[in-house]
Parts: structure tokens; sequence; C-alpha cells
């Protein structure tokens, strides 16, 4: 016969079975859900630039004389398919285009040493925004040469090239001399202490006065007429 108090321990004794059971349950439940963590590495991704010198190995040094150079393009360009040495030669070209265009708008890092600083960029303005006889010399010089190579059979026409040529010139050097001047005193009144020379100046100013403007490097960054 079952006393009272049997059942009630029955029941008791199975429901430590039913916790563990639901705990172990959960456990898993919470282990599947839970996404795998990958364990460090213990060192730090290396960079795009390591990663590429380790494919490439060691650097190759320079070369140290013109003939150890040719010899090395020799040798690349040997062991180039003609599908590579065209698609170099494309990329060479690209770039030098690329190097042109910054050179020609004004970038200090293109542009050659005596070009280079805001001194030369101010005196170029100040060219660019005037009109100048000088500017007619080159195509001067060639009209008086076709002229010349015309008349050749005309003694009494011989002197009018070399007239021409010679007040061409005189005028050009009023013209150097004025437009020095201008120049100077324009850059002693916004750079009072500078180390550029007068004559340095006044050279720079009027050999690019002698360009035509589509010839001018780097190209004008004003129009004739235009304030400075």
């Amino acid at each position: 016969m079952k006393l009272p108090w049997q059942k009630a321990d029955d029941s008791t004794s199975d429901a430590p079975d039913s916790t563990a059971a639901d705990t172990a349950d959960e456990a898993a439940t919470t282990s599947l859900a839970k996404p795998t963590q990958t364990p460090g590495k213990g060192r730090p991704t290396p960079s795009r630039r390591e990663a590429q010198g380790r494919k490439r190995g060691p650097v190759t040094p320079a070369p140290m004389t013109r003939a150890e150079a040719r010899a090395r393009k020799k040798e690349l360009r040997n062991s180039m398919s003609k599908e590579e040495r065209k698609a170099a030669a494309a990329e060479r070209r690209t770039q030098a285009n690329e190097r042109r265009e910054l050179m020609m708008q004004g970038d200090e890092r293109y542009l050659p040493a005596r070009d280079q600083g805001p001194v030369k960029a101010y005196v170029r303005d100040l060219v660019d925004a005037k009109r100048h006889v000088s500017t007619m010399f080159i195509p001067l010089a060639v009209a008086v040469m076709v002229f010349m190579f015309v008349t050749v059979n005309m003694p009494q026409l011989a002197g009018v090239p070399m007239l021409l040529l010679l007040v061409m010139i005189a005028v050009m050097a009023i013209e150097g001399i004025l437009t020095g001047r201008r120049v100077n005193n324009r850059v002693r009144e916004r750079w009072p202490d500078t180390t550029e020379t007068g004559f340095r100046l006044g050279w720079y100013a009027f050999m690019r006065t002698t360009q035509l403007r589509r010839m001018r490097i780097p190209r004008p960054r004003v129009k004739p007429g235009d304030a400075v």
C-alpha cells in the first residue's frame, strides 16, 4: 500500500532530471545560435605594399651608368612579348602626356626650375596680361627669310627685309627694357625681400614676350587686358 507521501517524493525526484534536461537543451540552442569565433592570428595584417614587396622579391638597385641603364632596358624589352611591349609603350605615352598637361597647367611639381615659385608665376601673369610687339618677332623673321629666298634674283629688294629686321630688333630692345622695369617694380612692391635679381626677372619676362601665346610654357592663365 502506497503512503500519501510516496507520490510526492517520486514527482520531486523527477524534477531535477527534467530541469537538467531543459538546461542542456538551452545550452545546445545557445551554442548553435552563437556564431563561431575565429581565434586571432597573433600578428598584424600586412599592408598592401608589404605584401606586394614580398611577392616581387628584393628590389633591384638603380643603374649606375647610362650603359647599364640601356642594357637593363634592352634586357627587359627582350623578355617581353610583342603585346606587352605595345602596352608598356602606350602606358609611357599616357604618363608623358599627363605630365606635360600638368606642366602646361602650371603644376609646380612638373615645371622646370626656372619657372617655379610664386614670383615667376606673377611675372608670367604680368606678361600675359598685355600685348607685346616682341611676340611678332618669330613670324616676322620667318616672313623675312621667305622674302629673301623669293627675291634672291632681285638685288634692289635685298635691303628691304634686313631693314625691317633691324627695326624690329630695335623695337624689341626698347620694349624689353620697359617691360623689365615694369615687372621689377611690381615684384618689389609685392615681394620686397625677394632674392631674384632685377636682370634675371627682366630677362625672364622679355623671353616670354618673344614667344607666341600658344607656345608659352606654362599656358597663360590670364587674357590680354585682365587686371593682375
